[in-house]
């Protein structure tokens, strides 16, 4: 079967270059669903704006066996350059960005870890045994001082390199040492990284106040809110220490203890009111697998951080309780909405929360099952109790303690938290996840905002 098909191009649509050309995939098509056949198609045309005219010959040959998709065939100039153009723009910017990168890490300072000679990791938990390997890691020689509780621990980090409790099968570097002595710790320490939960901070900081030098910038690594005073991580340091213009430093961000320990990549943020020790923390900390940005929004990185420990028990609640991805993705939104009032209210940036200590911490909080504070909610949802659930958990769960804090913070500000209240309520024994929902299912039904 041959065929013929000459178009000639005019102004109007229905005898248009492109029109010709989905006929002649149909017939494409067509010859190939018929008996063995060959086609030969031949197009040339002018169009008013173009200088040249253009052919197009494409032959297709059709068997019972092989029968070729009319997609295949290839596609008229113009959608060809096109492609071509787009692929250009895409090599062209991706080249641009890594010259930008290579030029900017040309000239990126490394004077503070070179300056840096002792690092002190207070809390010999799963997280700031992670940060205390990353930052002896980062320099050969650097000393690297756990001050832990556990007479246990601290044997096992420094005969067998090892955290027993928490990480037994990753090896810690050699320059990692651990003891129980505070003063031993802290002396001629440069930076001070500070890993013990929120709700029993002020009084282990007040225990060893007098071993910590008035200059010695202390990082924050906790998340959460003091129950029964409602301050955050930059207030109970200061106060804990007797020292208001005590340096400090908020790191937060999306990030598991483990993916840490396994050098997997990451991206945190450091916040701190003092841009130049933000900068000098971001030296110490960042490295090929561990990106730091910084931020001046101490209050919105530090808030953020917290309650989003709540909305994982109510993300957790949702899993246990089998309610399906649509209410899933419901509740978090909502939850994040509720983070971004109360945050604002509070004097936070709104880029913040949308940003790696807000959304990102919150995407992996609420649906990774590493998460402690969303293991809590998933038992919540199948029915255990709260007592039982925290009897059996080796690590404390933040989120559990701050929601609390979280409503009375609501009272404070005159905002209104739908989840966060009823995660709060689910928790003091005073409602049931089931009923939870029926109620948040039935709110007035509003505008968004």
């Amino acid at each position: 079967i041959l065929f013929t098909l000459s178009l000639s191009f005019a102004r109007s649509l229905s005898q248009s270059f492109r029109f010709g050309w989905v006929l002649s995939k149909s017939l494409a098509k067509m010859a190939a669903s018929v008996q063995p056949a060959c086609l030969d198609l031949h197009f040339s045309g002018k169009h008013p704006p173009l200088p040249k005219h253009y052919a197009i010959s494409v032959r297709c040959v059709s068997s019972p066996n092989v029968i070729p998709e009319a997609d295949s065939i290839t596609g008229p100039p113009d959608i060809i350059d096109t492609s071509r153009d787009q692929r250009k723009v895409v090599r062209l910017a991706w080249e641009k960005l890594v010259r930008w990168s290579r030029s900017w890490r040309a000239k990126a300072k490394t004077d503070v870890l070179e300056r840096t000679r002792k690092v002190v990791v207070l809390g010999g938990g799963s997280f700031g045994t992670a940060m205390a390997a990353h930052v002896a890691r980062r320099k050969e020689g650097l000393e690297v001082n756990m001050l832990v509780r556990d007479s246990f621990i601290c044997q096992s980090i420094n005969e067998n390199h090892h955290n027993c409790k928490y990480f037994p099968e990753h090896k810690l570097p050699e320059n990692v040492i651990a003891t129980t002595d505070a003063k031993a710790a802290l002396l001629d320490a440069d930076y001070c990284l500070h890993a013990v939960p929120v709700q029993f901070s002020s009084s282990y900081l007040e225990g060893i106040s007098d071993y910590v030098d008035p200059g010695l910038p202390i990082i924050s690594l906790s998340k959460g809110l003091e129950l029964n005073t409602l301050r955050m991580m930059s207030q109970i340091i200061p106060t804990a220490l007797k020292n208001p213009r005590q340096p400090f430093v908020a790191l937060s961000g999306p990030s598991f203890a483990l993916e840490l320990m396994n050098n997997l990549p990451t991206a945190m943020v450091v916040a701190s009111k003092d841009k130049k020790l933000a900068n000098a923390v971001q030296q110490l900390l960042a490295s090929s697998y561990l990106r730091i940005n910084t931020s001046s929004d101490v209050t919105g990185v530090e808030i953020a951080g917290a309650l989003k420990n709540v909305l994982a028990i109510a993300a957790g609640i949702v899993d246990g309780m089998n309610l399906g991805n649509n209410s899933m993705a419901a509740l978090v939104s909502q939850g994040c909405s509720e983070i971004r009032w109360l945050a604002t209210k509070m004097g936070a940036k709104p880029t913040t929360i949308t940003g790696l200590s807000g959304t990102g911490d919150i995407m992996l909080t609420c649906f990774v099952n590493l998460s402690r504070n969303r293991t809590v909610g998933v038992r919540l949802g199948s029915g255990e109790t709260l007592d039982d659930i925290l009897s059996s958990m080796s690590q404390v769960a933040e989120g559990v303690a701050t929601a609390g804090a979280v409503i009375a913070l609501a009272q404070k500000y005159n905002v209104k938290l739908p989840v966060l209240t009823a995660v709060a309520k689910i928790i003091d024994n005073e409602l049931t996840p089931t009923k939870a929902v029926l109620e948040l299912m039935n709110l007035p039904q509003i505008e968004e905002v």
